[in-house]
């Protein structure tokens, strides 16, 4: 009887300090639960600012509209190059006397840019005689991509760095407004041989539509 009395008594004096113990615990998990709530607010009001995700649905060439029009609303002249005969820059801009090649990636999220562009735009900076090379891309580099840019002196714009310079700016043309504006690049359907358009549904989203519909049937999304 003894015995239980003072295990009653011990499990007393220890009860507060388990308490405590679990409350801590409990805290603990309840703020970090709630600063990556507020965390992920702020992030998610990041991409909708930006227009990212309007981006992430372009293809190339509205991507390179997209930065022609960023980078004359900025004060630079800015030029779009010809498709093929590119020479590996895509833009060609000019600001205080220098001139900027830049290359645009408007790839899959999470779809890594290689050092090939790197290779392409440093190639490019010697053809155009210009002053600076640029990357800029809606996804990430490659570790090697990165180490040669360094070494190349090439700057590099990544997703992150890209939505932070568009917030920074707030540009009064929007990924949006080029997103439903300018037609994406007709490609060959890969069923007929016909021409993909952008088309619009009736719930209003934007596709790649053949253009020998009803005949041919085939459509793919405007971002591949």
């Amino acid at each position: 009887m003894e015995i239980d009395t003072k295990i009653a008594e011990y499990i007393e004096m220890l009860l507060p300090a388990v308490l405590l113990i679990v409350a801590l615990i409990i805290g603990y998990r309840l703020s970090k639960f709630i600063f990556y709530k507020i965390k992920e607010r702020k992030y998610e009001k990041k991409l909708s600012q930006s227009g990212i995700r309007d981006i992430d649905q372009m293809d190339g060439l509205q991507f390179e509209m997209y930065l022609k029009a960023l980078f004359t609303e900025l004060g630079y002249k800015a030029k779009v190059t010809t498709g093929s005969h590119d020479y590996g820059a895509d833009l060609l801009l000019k600001y205080n006397g220098e001139k900027i090649v830049l290359q645009a990636k408007r790839y899959k999220y999470k779809s890594n840019v290689s050092l090939d562009a790197v290779q392409q735009i440093f190639a490019a900076k010697a053809y155009y005689h210009a002053d600076q090379a640029w990357i800029i891309t809606n996804s990430i580099y490659t570790k090697s991509a990165r180490t040669l840019a360094k070494a190349c002196e090439v700057k590099l714009l990544d997703r992150y760095k890209l939505i932070d310079y568009i917030n920074s700016i707030n540009p009064l043309i929007t990924p949006n407004k080029i997103k439903n504006t300018v037609q994406p690049k007709e490609r060959k359907c890969p069923q007929c041989n016909g021409t993909l358009t952008m088309r619009h549904s009736k719930q209003g989203r934007s596709f790649m539509g053949c253009s020998n519909f009803p005949d041919c049937k085939h459509t793919e999304n405007i971002a591949k």
